[in-house]
């Protein structure tokens, strides 16, 4: 099939990239802005494959998302292209807004445009999937899971313009009979994950000698889910998906932010060793909480494993471990982000 990739440059999208030019047979095509997290080294592996082409576009530029779907004819979407980090939603919540909803909304036009011109076995196999967070669900207490008939309670303005954006392409399937797709994850963590987020930024600052900063008392859970695991589980949704459902993915791995931070330190005081002797975890330092942090989340994936089979592969320790590796072997990649346009500095402490 031919997929069109949003957000493709990222990290989920990369990752989703890919795993399809390299164990699948569908042609892909990344449509992605190239904002500072998008990464076109990421798609080093890949770039030459005749069944791969890449358009730097944005998705709230109506002409140049026609222009691709009038090129490219794709069959599914796989719509992956948001802002993501909560703390810079913080600092700037403007651009939120405009990606996520504006961008959301000009995708699913223009998706609609092009799935209205198919006809027959091809506008019945068109899919558009809409790929989004568990953040949307808001924070959980002490027990419980999220499912897909959980209320919508986002907390911060990157989970309020994720959870818009979920409404808007669950509206177009209602409204406009557009065979949708949503799925709901939780954090992703792997290669070619951009330093900005908790694991890659504890890795890069640790062999830096930099303190290691944990929000608050680093007792907010999250549920960890490799990204890979995650390329695989998108695939199989878009293949084999019903229109219409949700399906949430999480990698059954629930930890404390502290007990993240303190695998990572062990993982490396394993691998590479500190040059004085010191245990990596002497760098850890608490600092002021995120504003508004939800305190937990965790993700109930029954859905996706009984009705599609999918299930997690890695579990959290090998998972950290092969990160933690990455890292270790592609040093030239992160290095060249903080060159050229990320210091690991604190961000989320603006008011808007």
């Amino acid at each position: 099939m031919r997929i069109l990739v949003t957000g493709g440059a990222g990290f989920i999208g990369s990752a989703l990239v890919r795993h399809l030019v390299q164990d699948s047979g569908h042609d892909v095509l990344n449509y992605d802005k190239l904002t500072y997290a998008g990464v076109l080294s990421s798609l080093e592996p890949v770039a030459a494959s005749n069944r791969y082409r890449f358009v730097q576009g944005d998705i709230c530029d109506a002409d140049a998302v026609r222009r691709a779907f009038e090129d490219f004819r794709p069959q599914i979407v796989a719509h992956l292209a948001a802002e993501s980090h909560v703390d810079r939603s913080i600092d700037g919540p403007g651009a939120f807004v405009q990606t996520n909803l504006v961008g959301t909304f000009t995708m699913l036009q223009e998706a609609l445009r092009h799935w209205r011109g198919l006809e027959g076995e091809e506008a019945a196999n068109f899919r558009f999937h809409h790929i989004s967070t568990d953040e949307v669900f808001g924070s959980l207490g002490e027990d419980g899971f999220f499912t897909e008939e959980t209320p919508y309670d986002p907390r911060s303005p990157y989970s309020a313009s994720k959870a818009g954006s979920d409404h808007l392409v669950r509206a177009w399937g209602h409204t406009y009979g557009l065979p949708v797709l949503v799925t709901n994850c939780s954090n992703n963590y792997g290669p070619y994950h951009f330093p900005e987020k908790l694991i890659p930024l504890i890795i890069i600052r640790a062999l830096n000698g930099e303190p290691l900063p944990v929000y608050g008392d680093g007792s907010n859970v999250r549920d960890w889910l490799f990204v890979e695991d995650h390329a695989r589980a998108l695939r199989r949704v878009f293949e084999a998906g019903k229109p219409g459902e949700t399906y949430n993915v999480g990698g059954n791995s629930e930890r404390k932010n502290i007990e993240v931070v303190r695998t990572i330190c062990a993982t490396l005081d394993r691998l590479q060793p500190r040059a004085d002797g010191k245990a990596y975890a002497d760098q850890i330092t608490f600092v002021a909480d995120r504003p508004g942090h939800d305190h937990r989340y965790a993700i109930d994936a029954s859905k996706i494993r009984t009705e599609l089979g999918w299930s997690p592969e890695q579990t959290f320790e090998k998972g950290i471990e092969a990160t933690v590796r990455w890292y270790l072997d592609n040093r030239g990649w992160w290095q060249d982000i903080l060159d050229r346009r990320y210091a690991t500095e604190r961000l989320g402490l603006q008011a808007a």
